[in-house]
């Protein structure tokens, strides 16, 4: 996954949203798409509910590198032999 420091949600010309690095416009990271009746069900909510799902995965993947870089920092540490 990209390290850049800002990101933006976009639609997409096909109705799906993204996330992509600002600059980045080839580029996404997470794509998120609904089907027609999800569409229907959700109507101007949609935007909402793509937010809310792309904001879950980025939360998602920051837990990921904290415990990453958790068990680096506790590989690293000297061990105590007796």
């Amino acid at each position: 996954m990209a390290t850049h420091g800002v990101f933006e949600i976009i639609q997409l010309p096909n109705g799906d949203y993204a996330l992509q690095a600002v600059g980045e416009q080839n580029e996404q990271l997470v794509k998120i798409s609904f089907g027609k009746e999800a569409k229907a069900f959700l109507g101007d909510r949609e935007v909402s509910i793509a937010k809310a799902m792309i904001g879950a995965a980025v939360k998602a993947v920051e837990s990921l590198k904290q415990e990453d870089q958790k068990r680096k920092d506790e590989a690293q540490k000297p061990r105590v032999l007796h």
